[in-house]
């Protein structure tokens, strides 16, 4: 009799075993992957820092998100002018990365606006150009398909755009600011909040950014239009980030937290 319960609680402790073994790979293989695409040289929303790790305001966002849901984030640098393509095939599941709502609302299904931003002109100091009418025959620098491009192109903005010399347009800010400090363009049009990054990772007293505003917008997390669900589950994260303080404590680390403006 002892023999037969002896291997009874063998069978039971291997059973229980197994089912342990078989739900855990169960959770492991029901694991959801969230992919974010984002412009990987757009400080402080998204950027490589010197130990060659993706880091930015808007990752760390993504990154408590995705814990807070047992999902593994994916960081995926896209090259911006090909983000559509990225979405659209799959390849990403939502492109997050101070991207930008105005003139967009129709195109992508959004998060509530989580940042109030301006675009802006970033001169430099010796340059004599003080305001808007100083751009007048100069040469322009701008990122293909961004917000400052879509503001220099709006109706609003046409009188301004036709006093420029010229507009050159580049994959990145990067090479915008080598041609700035080379002075093969005269002034770049940007988000504020990256002039600043970009400002404060140089000689800060060499650029001034002019007063007079090209535009002001809103950021917000873009999905395939129609993506109604996992748009939803992001949202619904981010608000109870707000509630309980981590968005703003996100926001402080990254100098942002005058600019945020989730659940307004």
């Amino acid at each position: 009799m002892k023999r037969i319960i002896s291997l009874i609680l063998v069978i039971a402790l291997v059973l229980i075993a197994a089912v342990g073994c078989g739900t855990e790979k169960a959770e492991t293989a029901e694991k959801k992957t969230f992919t974010v695409g984002f412009d990987a040289e757009f400080p402080p929303y998204g950027f490589m820092d010197e130990n060659g790790e993706y880091t930015g305001f808007d990752l760390d966002l993504a990154q408590e998100v995705s814990d807070r849901n047992g999902w593994e984030l994916v960081k995926q640098p896209i090259d911006w002018d090909a983000k559509d393509m990225e979405l659209s095939n799959g390849s990403i599941d939502c492109i997050w990365n101070g991207f930008t709502i105005n003139g967009r609302e129709d195109a992508y299904t959004w998060t509530s606006p989580y940042v109030n931003n301006s675009q802006v002109f970033i001169t430099k100091t010796t340059s004599g150009i003080t305001d808007q009418a100083g751009l007048a025959g100069k040469i322009i620098a701008v990122q293909k398909d961004s917000s400052a491009l879509a503001a220099i192109n709006d109706d609003a903005n046409l009188a301004l755009k036709k006093s420029f010399g010229s507009m050159v347009e580049f994959g990145d800010y990067n090479t915008a600011f080598l041609e700035l400090e080379m002075g093969s363009v005269d002034a770049i049009a940007m988000d504020i909040g990256v002039a600043k990054a970009q400002m404060a990772s140089r000689d800060k007293d060499m650029f001034v950014i002019l007063d007079d505003y090209l535009s002001a917008e809103k950021y917000g997390v873009g999905f395939l239009l129609g993506n109604v669900e996992l748009r939803d589950k992001v949202e619904a994260t981010l608000m109870e980030m707000l509630k309980d303080g981590t968005f703003l404590k996100i926001a402080t680390k990254w100098d942002l937290q005058d600019s945020v403006c989730l659940g307004e």
